[in-house]
Protein backbone atom coordinates (compact mmCIF):
# COMPACT_ATOMS: atom_id res chain seq x y z
CA UNK A 1 0.00 0.00 0.00
CA UNK A 2 2.64 2.19 1.00
CA UNK A 3 4.40 1.61 -2.56
CA UNK A 4 1.66 2.49 -4.57
CA UNK A 5 0.70 5.71 -2.73
CA UNK A 6 4.21 6.87 -2.90
CA UNK A 7 3.98 5.99 -6.67
CA UNK A 8 0.76 7.63 -6.69
CA UNK A 9 2.58 10.51 -5.22
CA UNK A 10 5.90 10.54 -7.97
CA UNK A 11 3.26 10.52 -10.85
CA UNK A 12 1.35 13.16 -9.27
CA UNK A 13 4.82 15.39 -8.71
CA UNK A 14 6.19 14.79 -12.43
CA UNK A 15 2.14 15.82 -13.92
CA UNK A 16 2.89 18.64 -12.11
CA UNK A 17 6.06 19.41 -12.99
CA UNK A 18 5.56 19.21 -16.95
CA UNK A 19 2.71 21.36 -16.85
CA UNK A 20 4.74 23.77 -15.47
CA UNK A 21 6.69 23.70 -17.66
CA UNK A 22 6.85 26.27 -20.18
CA UNK A 23 8.48 26.24 -24.02
CA UNK A 24 9.43 29.39 -25.95
CA UNK A 25 10.78 29.74 -29.51
CA UNK A 26 12.41 32.40 -30.33
CA UNK A 27 14.30 33.95 -33.22
CA UNK A 28 17.44 36.61 -32.07
CA UNK A 29 17.84 39.57 -34.82
CA UNK A 30 20.78 41.20 -33.81
CA UNK A 31 24.92 41.66 -34.04
CA UNK A 32 27.71 41.02 -31.86
CA UNK A 33 26.11 41.93 -28.69
CA UNK A 34 24.02 38.66 -28.69
CA UNK A 35 26.94 36.21 -30.90
CA UNK A 36 29.50 37.34 -27.82
CA UNK A 37 29.42 34.57 -25.03
CA UNK A 38 26.58 33.23 -27.06
CA UNK A 39 23.45 35.30 -25.12
CA UNK A 40 20.81 32.94 -26.56
CA UNK A 41 22.81 29.62 -25.27
CA UNK A 42 22.99 31.28 -21.96
CA UNK A 43 19.31 31.84 -21.92
CA UNK A 44 18.61 28.21 -22.64
CA UNK A 45 20.73 26.84 -19.92
CA UNK A 46 19.20 29.11 -17.18
CA UNK A 47 15.73 28.91 -18.86
CA UNK A 48 16.68 24.48 -18.28
CA UNK A 49 18.01 24.95 -14.56
CA UNK A 50 14.00 26.38 -14.12
CA UNK A 51 12.02 23.75 -15.76
CA UNK A 52 11.73 25.71 -19.35
CA UNK A 53 12.73 25.35 -22.38
CA UNK A 54 13.84 27.71 -24.84
CA UNK A 55 14.50 26.76 -28.40
CA UNK A 56 16.06 29.25 -30.78
CA UNK A 57 17.26 30.23 -34.22
CA UNK A 58 20.08 33.78 -34.78
CA UNK A 59 21.27 35.79 -37.30
CA UNK A 60 23.50 38.00 -35.76
CA UNK A 61 26.45 39.21 -37.99
CA UNK A 62 28.83 41.86 -36.15
CA UNK A 63 27.90 45.53 -37.16
CA UNK A 64 24.40 44.68 -38.70
CA UNK A 65 21.69 47.27 -38.65
CA UNK A 66 17.88 46.65 -38.63
CA UNK A 67 18.49 48.20 -42.32
CA UNK A 68 21.01 45.51 -43.18
CA UNK A 69 19.03 42.79 -41.28
CA UNK A 70 16.32 43.72 -44.17
CA UNK A 71 18.01 42.99 -47.10
CA UNK A 72 20.01 39.75 -45.58
CA UNK A 73 18.78 36.61 -46.54
CA UNK A 74 19.31 34.28 -43.34
CA UNK A 75 17.33 37.17 -41.46
CA UNK A 76 14.51 37.47 -43.59
CA UNK A 77 14.54 33.58 -44.11
CA UNK A 78 14.19 33.08 -40.48
CA UNK A 79 11.19 35.63 -40.05
CA UNK A 80 9.43 34.71 -43.25
CA UNK A 81 9.54 30.83 -41.48
CA UNK A 82 6.82 31.90 -39.26
CA UNK A 83 5.76 30.24 -36.05
CA UNK A 84 8.10 31.98 -33.34
CA UNK A 85 6.58 33.20 -30.05
CA UNK A 86 9.17 35.96 -29.69
CA UNK A 87 11.14 37.86 -31.77
CA UNK A 88 14.40 39.95 -30.15
CA UNK A 89 15.59 42.98 -32.09
CA UNK A 90 18.68 44.43 -31.29
CA UNK A 91 20.02 47.35 -32.72
CA UNK A 92 23.99 48.32 -34.14
CA UNK A 93 25.46 49.36 -30.97
CA UNK A 94 25.59 53.22 -31.35
CA UNK A 95 23.13 53.94 -34.03
CA UNK A 96 19.80 54.61 -31.75
CA UNK A 97 22.21 57.12 -29.56
CA UNK A 98 23.00 59.38 -32.77
CA UNK A 99 21.06 62.63 -33.10
CA UNK A 100 17.15 62.13 -33.29
CA UNK A 101 17.22 63.60 -36.94
CA UNK A 102 19.45 60.90 -37.92
CA UNK A 103 17.98 58.14 -35.76
CA UNK A 104 14.70 58.73 -37.04
CA UNK A 105 15.87 58.29 -40.81
CA UNK A 106 18.14 55.15 -40.19
CA UNK A 107 17.18 53.64 -37.48
CA UNK A 108 13.23 53.85 -36.93
CA UNK A 109 11.97 53.50 -40.64
CA UNK A 110 14.02 49.80 -40.60
CA UNK A 111 12.55 48.42 -36.85
CA UNK A 112 9.47 49.30 -38.28
CA UNK A 113 9.66 47.34 -41.27
CA UNK A 114 11.18 44.37 -39.64
CA UNK A 115 8.30 44.39 -37.27
CA UNK A 116 5.75 44.26 -40.24
CA UNK A 117 7.47 41.41 -41.22
CA UNK A 118 7.33 39.67 -38.45
CA UNK A 119 3.97 40.43 -37.98
CA UNK A 120 2.69 38.84 -41.07
CA UNK A 121 4.76 35.68 -40.98
CA UNK A 122 3.95 35.32 -37.07
CA UNK A 123 1.16 37.16 -35.99
CA UNK A 124 1.08 36.35 -32.64
CA UNK A 125 4.86 36.88 -32.01
CA UNK A 126 5.65 38.56 -29.31
CA UNK A 127 8.36 41.48 -30.67
CA UNK A 128 10.83 42.32 -27.69
CA UNK A 129 13.43 44.99 -28.42
CA UNK A 130 17.13 44.47 -26.58
CA UNK A 131 17.23 47.63 -24.74
CA UNK A 132 21.17 48.07 -25.11
CA UNK A 133 23.73 49.71 -22.95
CA UNK A 134 26.06 52.24 -22.96
CA UNK A 135 29.47 51.86 -23.50
CA UNK A 136 32.11 51.95 -20.30
CA UNK A 137 33.74 55.49 -21.12
CA UNK A 138 30.99 56.85 -23.57
CA UNK A 139 31.72 57.03 -27.61
CA UNK A 140 35.22 57.88 -27.78
CA UNK A 141 34.79 58.29 -31.98
CA UNK A 142 31.52 60.19 -31.87
CA UNK A 143 31.96 62.39 -28.97
CA UNK A 144 32.85 65.67 -30.59
CA UNK A 145 30.00 65.82 -32.81
CA UNK A 146 27.59 65.04 -30.73
CA UNK A 147 28.77 65.92 -26.87
CA UNK A 148 26.16 63.89 -25.25
CA UNK A 149 28.14 60.57 -26.00
CA UNK A 150 31.09 61.83 -24.85
CA UNK A 151 29.63 59.73 -21.05
CA UNK A 152 28.64 56.70 -19.71
CA UNK A 153 25.34 58.82 -18.89
CA UNK A 154 24.54 60.49 -22.13
CA UNK A 155 24.79 57.35 -24.60
CA UNK A 156 23.19 54.97 -21.88
CA UNK A 157 20.27 57.43 -21.08
CA UNK A 158 19.93 58.23 -24.88
CA UNK A 159 20.04 54.63 -25.81
CA UNK A 160 17.24 53.80 -23.23
CA UNK A 161 15.14 56.58 -24.71
CA UNK A 162 15.15 55.44 -28.26
CA UNK A 163 14.59 51.40 -27.42
CA UNK A 164 11.34 52.81 -25.39
CA UNK A 165 10.28 54.84 -28.39
CA UNK A 166 10.82 51.83 -30.70
CA UNK A 167 8.90 49.51 -28.38
CA UNK A 168 6.33 52.28 -28.21
CA UNK A 169 6.27 53.09 -31.64
CA UNK A 170 5.49 49.09 -32.86
CA UNK A 171 3.79 48.11 -29.86
CA UNK A 172 6.77 46.00 -28.78
CA UNK A 173 7.95 44.71 -25.37
CA UNK A 174 11.42 45.82 -24.11
CA UNK A 175 14.04 43.41 -22.41
CA UNK A 176 16.03 46.57 -20.30
CA UNK A 177 19.36 45.07 -19.89
CA UNK A 178 20.55 48.69 -20.35
CA UNK A 179 18.55 49.16 -17.11
CA UNK A 180 19.57 46.14 -15.65
CA UNK A 181 23.74 47.67 -16.49
CA UNK A 182 22.85 50.97 -15.13
CA UNK A 183 21.16 49.70 -11.67
CA UNK A 184 24.90 46.94 -11.36
CA UNK A 185 27.12 49.91 -12.06
CA UNK A 186 25.85 52.26 -9.39
CA UNK A 187 25.48 49.34 -6.67
CA UNK A 188 28.25 47.64 -7.73
CA UNK A 189 30.84 49.15 -8.81
CA UNK A 190 32.91 46.10 -8.23
CA UNK A 191 31.38 44.16 -11.18
CA UNK A 192 33.04 44.51 -14.38
CA UNK A 193 30.09 44.10 -16.74
CA UNK A 194 32.42 45.29 -19.85
CA UNK A 195 35.34 42.75 -21.84
CA UNK A 196 38.71 45.15 -22.47
CA UNK A 197 37.56 46.97 -25.61
CA UNK A 198 34.53 48.80 -23.03
CA UNK A 199 31.80 47.73 -25.53
CA UNK A 200 31.04 44.25 -25.77
CA UNK A 201 30.07 42.46 -22.49
CA UNK A 202 32.05 40.62 -20.47
CA UNK A 203 30.94 36.96 -19.09
CA UNK A 204 28.58 38.49 -15.78
CA UNK A 205 27.96 41.08 -18.38
CA UNK A 206 25.93 38.79 -20.67
CA UNK A 207 25.32 36.98 -17.63
CA UNK A 208 22.95 39.91 -16.88
CA UNK A 209 21.50 40.36 -20.10
CA UNK A 210 20.43 36.35 -20.08
CA UNK A 211 19.12 36.52 -16.63
CA UNK A 212 16.78 39.69 -18.10
CA UNK A 213 15.88 38.16 -20.93
CA UNK A 214 14.93 34.41 -18.87
CA UNK A 215 12.79 36.82 -16.83
CA UNK A 216 10.67 38.81 -19.75
CA UNK A 217 10.52 36.15 -21.77
CA UNK A 218 8.92 33.69 -19.79
CA UNK A 219 7.69 36.27 -17.57
CA UNK A 220 8.98 34.37 -14.26
CA UNK A 221 10.95 35.34 -11.02
CA UNK A 222 14.81 34.89 -11.56
CA UNK A 223 14.46 33.89 -7.81
CA UNK A 224 14.40 29.98 -9.38
CA UNK A 225 17.91 30.47 -10.98
CA UNK A 226 20.71 28.87 -9.26
CA UNK A 227 23.29 28.04 -11.92
CA UNK A 228 25.57 30.66 -12.26
CA UNK A 229 27.32 29.30 -15.27
CA UNK A 230 30.97 30.83 -15.52
CA UNK A 231 30.10 33.95 -13.59
CA UNK A 232 31.66 34.55 -9.57
CA UNK A 233 28.84 32.79 -7.43
CA UNK A 234 29.04 36.43 -5.38
CA UNK A 235 28.71 38.84 -8.77
CA UNK A 236 25.78 36.04 -10.21
CA UNK A 237 23.77 36.70 -6.88
CA UNK A 238 23.81 40.20 -7.23
CA UNK A 239 22.82 40.25 -11.02
CA UNK A 240 19.68 37.95 -10.09
CA UNK A 241 18.54 40.21 -7.13
CA UNK A 242 18.71 43.31 -9.21
CA UNK A 243 16.61 41.35 -12.33
CA UNK A 244 13.96 40.77 -9.53
CA UNK A 245 13.70 44.11 -8.46
CA UNK A 246 14.16 45.74 -12.01
CA UNK A 247 12.52 43.72 -14.31
CA UNK A 248 10.68 40.83 -12.49
CA UNK A 249 8.70 43.31 -9.94
CA UNK A 250 8.06 45.62 -12.85
CA UNK A 251 7.14 43.09 -15.32
CA UNK A 252 3.76 45.54 -16.61
CA UNK A 253 5.64 48.00 -16.92
CA UNK A 254 8.46 46.61 -19.53
CA UNK A 255 5.05 45.14 -21.62
CA UNK A 256 3.51 48.58 -21.25
CA UNK A 257 3.49 49.11 -24.81
CA UNK A 258 2.36 45.90 -26.08
CA UNK A 259 -1.30 45.49 -28.13
CA UNK A 260 -3.84 43.85 -25.60
CA UNK A 261 -4.54 40.90 -27.76
CA UNK A 262 -0.95 39.97 -27.14
CA UNK A 263 -0.34 40.51 -23.93
CA UNK A 264 0.14 37.62 -21.55
CA UNK A 265 -1.83 38.90 -18.36
CA UNK A 266 -3.55 41.62 -18.61
CA UNK A 267 -6.66 43.10 -19.54
CA UNK A 268 -8.79 40.38 -17.68
CA UNK A 269 -10.90 43.14 -16.62
CA UNK A 270 -9.47 45.77 -18.13
CA UNK A 271 -12.95 47.63 -19.16
CA UNK A 272 -13.96 47.53 -15.23
CA UNK A 273 -10.86 49.64 -14.39
CA UNK A 274 -11.80 53.28 -13.97
CA UNK A 275 -8.98 55.70 -12.41
CA UNK A 276 -10.25 59.73 -12.31
CA UNK A 277 -9.06 62.43 -12.03
CA UNK A 278 -6.84 61.68 -14.89
CA UNK A 279 -4.61 64.00 -15.49
CA UNK A 280 -4.36 63.98 -11.23
CA UNK A 281 -2.35 66.20 -9.15
CA UNK A 282 -2.73 65.04 -5.19
CA UNK A 283 -4.98 61.65 -5.42
CA UNK A 284 -6.41 59.59 -7.82
CA UNK A 285 -9.58 57.33 -6.83
CA UNK A 286 -9.67 54.18 -8.45
CA UNK A 287 -12.69 51.76 -8.90
CA UNK A 288 -12.81 48.30 -10.47
CA UNK A 289 -15.33 45.35 -10.59
CA UNK A 290 -13.86 42.46 -9.16
CA UNK A 291 -14.83 39.18 -9.62
CA UNK A 292 -14.98 37.26 -5.84
CA UNK A 293 -12.05 35.05 -6.70
CA UNK A 294 -9.54 37.83 -6.90
CA UNK A 295 -9.61 38.55 -3.47
CA UNK A 296 -7.21 41.05 -1.97
CA UNK A 297 -6.03 43.16 -5.06
CA UNK A 298 -2.28 45.14 -5.19
CA UNK A 299 -2.61 48.36 -6.39
CA UNK A 300 1.12 49.54 -7.35
CA UNK A 301 2.17 52.63 -9.52
CA UNK A 302 5.52 52.38 -11.06
CA UNK A 303 7.17 55.81 -12.83
CA UNK A 304 9.58 55.96 -15.95
CA UNK A 305 12.38 54.44 -14.63
CA UNK A 306 9.80 50.78 -13.69
CA UNK A 307 10.52 52.15 -9.90
CA UNK A 308 6.85 51.57 -7.82
CA UNK A 309 6.31 54.57 -6.26
CA UNK A 310 2.89 53.57 -4.39
CA UNK A 311 1.31 50.69 -3.32
CA UNK A 312 -2.29 50.01 -1.61
CA UNK A 313 -3.91 47.02 -1.00
CA UNK A 314 -7.63 46.18 -0.90
CA UNK A 315 -10.56 43.91 -1.01
CA UNK A 316 -12.78 46.24 -2.06
CA UNK A 317 -13.82 47.89 -5.58
CA UNK A 318 -13.14 51.58 -4.64
CA UNK A 319 -9.94 53.13 -3.72
CA UNK A 320 -7.75 56.23 -3.08
CA UNK A 321 -3.92 55.87 -3.60
CA UNK A 322 -2.45 59.41 -2.36
CA UNK A 323 0.57 60.86 -5.28
CA UNK A 324 1.32 63.66 -2.42
CA UNK A 325 5.16 64.22 -3.90
CA UNK A 326 5.18 62.13 -7.12
CA UNK A 327 6.77 64.65 -9.62
CA UNK A 328 4.51 65.56 -12.84
CA UNK A 329 4.74 62.70 -15.25
CA UNK A 330 3.28 59.65 -17.45
CA UNK A 331 3.12 56.63 -14.77
CA UNK A 332 1.91 52.46 -15.51
CA UNK A 333 -1.14 51.17 -12.74
CA UNK A 334 -0.86 48.04 -12.00
CA UNK A 335 -3.60 45.61 -10.28
CA UNK A 336 -2.01 42.42 -9.08
CA UNK A 337 -4.44 39.69 -8.19
CA UNK A 338 -3.79 36.16 -6.88
CA UNK A 339 -0.36 36.72 -8.11
CA UNK A 340 -1.35 37.92 -11.88
CA UNK A 341 -1.30 41.42 -13.50
CA UNK A 342 -5.19 41.70 -13.76
CA UNK A 343 -5.17 45.01 -15.41
CA UNK A 344 -3.30 47.89 -16.55
CA UNK A 345 -3.98 52.05 -16.98
CA UNK A 346 -1.48 55.27 -17.26
CA UNK A 347 -1.78 58.21 -15.14
CA UNK A 348 -0.74 61.03 -16.02
CA UNK A 349 0.19 63.20 -12.69
CA UNK A 350 0.60 66.89 -13.40
CA UNK A 351 0.99 67.96 -9.43
CA UNK A 352 -0.27 71.92 -7.82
Amino acid sequence: MKRILSLTLLLVAAILLTNAQTTRKVLFIGNSYIYTNDLPNMIKTLAAGCGDTLEYSQSTPGGCTFQNHLSNSTTMGYINTGGWDHVVLQEQSQLPSFPYSQVQNECFPYAEQLCQSIRTASPQAMIVFFMTWGRRDGDASNCANYPPLCTYEGMDSLLCARYTEMAEQNHAALSPVGRVWNHLRNEHPEIELYSSDGSHPSAVGSYAAAVTFYTILFQRSPSCISNDLTVDAAAAQAVRETVERVVYDSLAYWYRFVDSTQRVSDGVVKNNLHVYPNPAESYIDIEMSQPASFGACRYVLYDVTGRAVRETVSTGEAVRMDLSGCVPGVYLLRVVASGQVVATTKVVVTGK
